[in-house]
């Protein structure tokens, strides 16, 4: 049955080629990071890394940061996407840094 879904029908269910990947991203400011900073850093990392590779990021946080990554249209983000957000925290002053494995955001 599923062979003979509608292109409709799969872009409704989120299936094949309308399929959506995205990842969650977690991380703490260091103690000594100011609001200021943190702000800046935030707005530093949506300006270089999130923008030029059309994604979106949902999340927030004070110190402890967590959200989910994903395309901002329909599409999948790639392990490229995943090294991107690692090297931009890897050059920052935060710590527990988690990147998860890409999943299928509707259905994982």
């Amino acid at each position: 049955m599923a062979a003979n879904r509608s292109r409709r029908l799969r872009k409704k269910l989120r299936v094949d080629e309308f399929q959506e990947f995205g990842f969650d991203v977690n991380w703490t400011f260091n103690e000594s990071v100011t609001e200021e900073q943190i702000d800046a850093i935030v707005d530093q990392f949506i300006q270089e890394v999130i923008d030029p590779a059309d994604l979106g990021y949902h999340g927030g946080g004070h110190k402890e940061w967590e959200g989910i990554i994903a395309t901002q249209g329909i599409g999948k983000c790639t392990e490229e996407n995943r090294a991107a957000v690692k090297a931009f925290f890897d050059a920052q002053p935060v710590s527990d840094v988690e990147i998860g494995e890409l999943y299928d955001i509707w259905w994982g």
